[in-house]
Order: C-alpha cells, then structure tokens, then sequence
C-alpha cells in the first residue's frame, strides 16, 4: 500500500491561529498532533500533543518531575492557561526541523521510518516533493500505520 492510499484529510493550523483553539481541535478530533501550513498551506511544521503539554507545563517541573507532586489538582486542571494567548507558533520548538513529509507513492516503510526516525505522530503526504513547497494532499498518523501493519489475533 503506497502513501497516497493510506493518506487521509486531515485538519491544519496556522503559526499564527490561537494555541487553545489548536489544542481544543486536537482534543475534538483525538489526533496525536496537528499540522501546520503556510498562507499557501504547503506544510511547515507538525505540532504533536506532546509539545503542547512541554509548553504547558513549567520548565523548572520538567527540569525536575518530582516537583509535579507539589501541584494540586486545582492548579492541574488549569495546566492549559498558559496556552492563552499564546500562538500556534509561540509552541513549535525554537530548533528547525524539517516536516515529516512523504511523496505519495512511498511505502508503508518509508513512512514507519521517516515518523520514527523524526518522532513524529504524523506525516504529511504530498504528490511530489520536488520544489520548495509541494502541495499536501492528505496525512498519516500513527494510529493509521499501526492499524495497517498490527498483525491479525
């Protein structure tokens, strides 16, 4: 099974749309992460939830989990506010990494490797990557390579 066939619509954010709103899709859809396009919406970057919850949660308790234990419940529940505000692009990570991004004829391996090898939950299929912005026709995440490749009970 190539990319394009496993490739399905999948939703995409602006650098600049609001981080809640952003977090609020990723929790309405149950996706792992999102994608994130430019004005022409060629993908740029994937923010995956993980990144969301590095942003959310103070560095000096990432730094040393221990002092999670210290935050109550009341203050976990509003973990997120820090997302107020804030911009799809305040959470992508400072270093530029590239999209993870397959043509749609690459393989069910090619794209294992390619999320493993760049810790993504998601892959952006595009028809072609020849030139600086190819346009994306679909996403893989995961789940969908899981769900391809877990053998039958």
């Amino acid at each position: 099974m190539r990319a394009r066939e496993l490739a399905r619509e999948f939703p995409v954010i602006g650098p600049d749309d609001d981080a809640l709103d952003a977090a609020r899709l990723m929790v309405e859809r149950r996706l792992p992460g999102l994608i994130v396009v430019d004005e022409a919406r060629h993908p740029v970057a994937v923010l995956p939830g993980s990144q969301i919850l590095r942003f959310a949660v103070p560095q000096y308790v990432q730094d040393d989990p221990a002092l999670a234990h210290v935050y109550g419940e009341q203050q976990a529940d509003r973990l997120c506010e820090r997302l107020r505000g804030r911009k799809v692009r305040d959470l992508l990570p400072r270093e530029s990494a590239r999209i993870p991004m397959v043509k749609g004829d690459a393989t069910v391996m090619e794209i294992a490797a390619l999320s493993a090898a760049a810790h993504s939950p998601v892959v952006a299929v595009v028809e072609s990557t020849a030139g600086p912005n190819p346009p994306m026709i679909g996403a893989i995440t995961v789940v969908d390579l899981l769900e391809r490749t877990l053998p039958h009970p």
